[in-house]
C-alpha cells in the first residue's frame, strides 16, 4: 500500500508549513492549501485519504467546505477540524456537519498524529469484510443495508443521507435490539476513537439519527435514552 494522502487546508503559513513537515516525516503524502479555492482545485485531481481543515479561511468558511464535501457522498474523505473555536456549540456544529474529529488550537503535534491515525484506522475498518450477522436489517419502514452502507425508507425507496459515523452507530444498535448500551460501549463498538475530546459527542450523533429515522424525534421510539446509562434500540419503534 502506498503512502496515505492528507490534505491540509490552513491559511496560517507557519502552521501549514509545520504540519506539512511533521506529517511528511511520519510517512504521509501532503497536499497543502492556503484557502478554500486552492483546496477545491486539488480535490478535482483526486480525493485524499483525510482532510485537516481550518474553519477560519480567508475566502471560504470551513463549514461551507464541509457541506460541499458531504455532497460528494461516499467519495467524501474523513475530516478533522482544526480551529481556535472552543465552545461546545462550535464543536457540536462541527459534528452536525459530519466532522470525524475536532482539534482546538493550540494543540500538541503528537496528539494530532494520534487523532489522524485513529480516523484513518476507522476508515480502513469501514471497508474491511463485514462481521457475521444479517446484511439487511428491517425495522419499521426502514431497511438498513450493511453491505451497501445505506439506509432506505422502503415505502418510497428514499435513501437517507447518513454520515459514516451515523451509519456505524445505527448498525451497532440495530444488531443489539433491546440491549442497553453505554456511551463508551457505543463508541468502542462503532470503532470510533478511544477518547472523545468532549464527553457528550455521542449524544449529538444520537440526536442527528433521531431526526432522520424517528416519527417524532422529541419522543423517540427506536433509539431510547436509558437515564444514567446510555441508549437502547427498540426495533418495534413507538409503543
Amino acid at each position: 500500500m502506498g503512502a496515505q494522502t492528507i490534505a491540509i487546508v490552513e491559511d496560517d503559513s507557519d502552521l501549514r508549513g509545520m504540519l506539512t513537515e511533521f506529517l511528511s516525516g511520519q510517512g504521509f503524502t501532503i497536499l497543502a492549501a492556503p484557502d478554500g479555492a486552492s483546496f477545491r482545485a486539488q480535490m478535482a485531481a483526486g480525493t485524499p485519504d483525510l482532510v485537516i481543515l481550518d474553519i477560519g479561511l480567508p475566502d471560504d468558511h470551513g463549514y461551507t467546505i464541509m457541506q460541499w464535501l458531504r455532497e460528494r457522498g461516499a467519495d467524501c474523505p474523513p475530516i478533522i477540524i482544526v480551529t481556535g473555536a472552543t465552545s461546545p456549540r462550535d464543536r457540536s456544529a462541527g459534528l452536525d456537519l459530519g466532522a470525524d474529529d475536532y482539534v482546538c488550537k493550540p494543540f500538541d503535534l503528537g496528539e494530532l498524529l494520534s487523532r489522524v491515525k485513529a480516523v484513518l484506522r476507522r476508515t480502513v475498518r469501514a471497508v474491511s469484510p463485514l462481521p457475521a450477522g444479517d446484511l439487511h436489517i428491517r425495522f419499521g419502514p426502514w431497511l438498513l443495508k450493511r453491505d451497501d452502507r445505506v439506509l432506505v425508507h422502503e415505502p418510497d425507496g428514499r435513501v437517507v443521507d447518513l454520515t459514516a459515523m451515523e451509519f456505524d452507530l445505527l448498525s451497532v444498535m440495530v444488531q443489539r435490539p433491546n440491549q442497553v448500551l453505554s456511551r463508551d460501549e457505543l463508541l468502542q463498538l462503532a470503532h470510533t476513537r478511544k477518547a472523545e475530546p468532549f464527553d457528550r459527542a455521542i449524544d449529538v450523533r444520537i440526536t442527528r439519527l433521531r431526526k432522520k429515522i424517528e416519527v417524532n424525534p422529541n419522543h423517540p421510539g427506536y433509539i431510547r435514552t436509558i437515564r444514567g446509562t446510555g441508549y437502547m434500540f427498540h426495533p418495534e419503534g413507538a409503543v
